[in-house]
C-alpha cells in the first residue's frame, strides 16, 4: 500500500536495463539500503526506452531480455517489479511478470494504451506529461477507473517552461493529491534538460 498514512516509499534503479548481473547488484544493493531504512522499495528499470531523444541512444535489452532479467530481480531478491510500457502489444507480456505497469509521461493521453494497462488489473503508475497542468491528470484517471481500476499513483516529473526546461511546481503535487491517489515524485527527471545536449538530455 502506497500513499495516505502509509510509509513513504521509494521507486529506484537504473532508467534502462543493462544486462542481468547489473539488474541483480543494483537491486540487491538498493534493497538493502532501504530496508536498513525500514523504506518500502519497488525495483523499476526500463526494458525499452523507446522515446530516447536519438536513434544512437542505447535503449534496453527490449521486450522479452528485458522482463526475464526483471522476473530474475524480483524472483531472486523478493522486489516488487516496475517497468514503462509503450505499446498495447507489450501490455499483456509486462502484465505477466511486472507488479507495476508505468505510462510514460509523453504517452499520458494515450487512451488506448491507458485502457489496455488499466484492464490488467495491476498498479497503474502514470507520469504526469510536461505538457500537461497537474489537474489536468483526472481525464487520465477517468480512463483508468471507467474500466474499474483503482489502484493507481501519479507520478510528478516536471513541466516544460521554454526551451530545453522543466520546472517544478510544489503546488502540483497537492493538486494531483487531491484527485484522491497517492503522488509519486520523480526527483530525478525533473532536474532533466530535455534536448539539452542536442542528441539526448541534459541537466
Amino acid at each position: 500500500m502506497l500513499g495516505g498514512g502509509q510509509p513513504l516509499a521509494l521507486i529506484g534503479g537504473p532508467c534502462a536495463i543493462e544486462n542481468e548481473k547489473h539488474a541483480l547488484e543494483t537491486a540487491e544493493r538498493i534493497a538493502t539500503i532501504a530496508a536498513d531504512r525500514r523504506v518500502p522499495f519497488i525495483y523499476k528499470s526500463s526494458y525499452d526506452k523507446a522515446n530516447r531523444s536519438s536513434v544512437r541512444g542505447y535503449r534496453g535489452p527490449g521486450l522479452i531480455e528485458g522482463l526475464r532479467i526483471l522476473k530474475k530481480v524480483r524472483d531472486t531478491l523478493g522486489v516488487p517489479v516496475l517497468s514503462d510500457v509503450h505499446q498495447v502489444a507489450e501490455v499483456a507480456p509486462a502484465a505477466e511478470v511486472l507488479d507495476v505497469l508505468q505510462i510514460p509521461a509523453f504517452l499520458c493521453r494515450q487512451t488506448d494504451l491507458v485502457v489496455a494497462v488499466a484492464q490488467t488489473g495491476k498498479p497503474v503508475n502514470v507520469k504526469k506529461g510536461q505538457f500537461l497542468a497537474p489537474d489536468d491528470m483526472r481525464n487520465v484517471v477517468d480512463k483508468i477507473v471507467s474500466v474499474g481500476n483503482r489502484s493507481i499513483l501519479l507520478t510528478e516529473r516536471g513541466t516544460s517552461f521554454g526551451y530545453h526546461n522543466l520546472v517544478v511546481d510544489m503546488r502540483g503535487l497537492q493538486d494531483m493529491r487531491a484527485l484522491g491517489f497517492p503522488v509519486v515524485f520523480d526527483a530525478t527527471h525533473s532536474v532533466q534538460l530535455p534536448g539539452g545536449a542536442g542528441d539526448r538530455s541534459a541537466g
